[in-house]
């Protein structure tokens, strides 16, 4: 037995109302009301109460019967119902929806006003907001309700427990949101850097940086119309690159092929043939002759026109005045 007015967290008040609502009118008729009041401090006393040796929860017990046969029905009753209809708009303030309760059932149930009642009317609610938020959770996709109850600052082993998730789960989510928020931290130092600049560069600046575009738009709170415009400005500016660098390759190329065959002066063509002529005397394996032809830095123009066709050389030569 306990001198204390609660076990197991619960008030002794409400074990009362909940042992009394389930009396009749012969429980409390006068003749039957002490032995009612006996029985069930007896029930007190065996659910951890100490309520037969203890002047202030007997004196307690007796008043709670009183209430209970003055207003002709259970009040607890009442009590349960208005809480059941407590939806989570109306316990955005726990404290402001508690007292709303308290004076709804009041009217007809004074002894609910009692201060003492007060935290555990509060633990009610508040175990009442807690239900119909893990009712919402258990409801939602993937880890978004393990998301809300920690939002909602409900303790990890509660959030666990009611959602029925492993440590290694639960950590999963703490992780993922620690990382979201880093990435904010990053997004907001990446947009100081670029405060100064339009709308446009600077989610230029932020998807430069790998920003995702949802998070340019939630996070950073830029249009989609200027990512779109960003990454437009980017592609061609790519697109400009690109076809640069394939003009730079092809003059690099030309320059290495050098000139046309009908491009060439007669005297550089007769000092071309003559090295041709040369390189032929060393090899006649087509290859071979490329190689030194290129090394020699003979137009392949005029390598492709004699290799495997040496006559042309005397018709070119002839060509050039030789």
């Amino acid at each position: 037995m306990t001198d204390g007015t609660a076990t197991m967290s619960r008030p002794l008040w409400l074990v009362i109302e909940e042992k009394i609502a389930g009396l009749d009118d012969a429980d409390l008729a006068d003749g039957a009301k002490e032995s009612t009041v006996h029985r069930l401090a007896g029930e007190l006393d065996d659910a951890g109460f100490n309520v037969s040796r203890h002047a202030g929860n007997l004196i307690a017990l007796r008043q709670a019967i009183g209430a209970r046969a003055r207003v002709g029905r259970p009040m607890l009753h009442e009590f349960n119902q208005a809480v059941e209809a407590l939806t989570l708009d109306d316990l955005a303030d726990t404290y402001v929806a508690g007292m709303a309760l308290v004076r709804k059932v009041g009217s007809a149930w004074p002894e609910i006003e009692d201060v003492d009642r007060r935290d555990g009317i509060l633990e009610i609610v508040e175990g009442r907001k807690l239900d119909l938020l893990v009712a919402k959770a258990t409801a939602m996709d993937g880890d978004k309700g393990a998301r809300l109850l920690i939002a909602e600052g409900v303790d990890p082993a509660t959030i666990m427990d009611r959602l029925e998730l492993t440590d290694a789960a639960f950590n999963a989510v703490t992780a993922a949101i620690a990382a979201e928020e880093a990435e904010r931290v990053r997004i907001g130092k990446l947009m100081a850097e670029v405060a100064d600049k339009d709308a446009v560069d600077q989610a230029r600046h932020l998807i430069s940086h790998d920003v995702e575009d949802a998070d340019i738009v939630e996070v950073a709170r830029l249009e989609q119309s200027a990512i779109d415009a960003a990454r437009e400005a980017m592609a061609e500016e790519l697109r400009e690159k690109q076809r640069k660098a394939e003009e730079a390759a092809a003059a690099k190329k030309a320059a290495a092929e050098g000139p046309a065959l009908d491009a060439i002066p007669p005297e550089e063509m007769l000092e071309h043939i003559e090295s041709i002529r040369e390189i032929m005397e060393f090899s006649d394996d087509p290859d071979e002759i490329r190689t030194m032809c290129e090394q020699s830095n003979i137009p392949k123009s005029l390598v492709d026109a004699v290799v495997g066709n040496p006559d042309k050389l005397d018709e070119l030569e002839k060509a050039a005045g030789g």
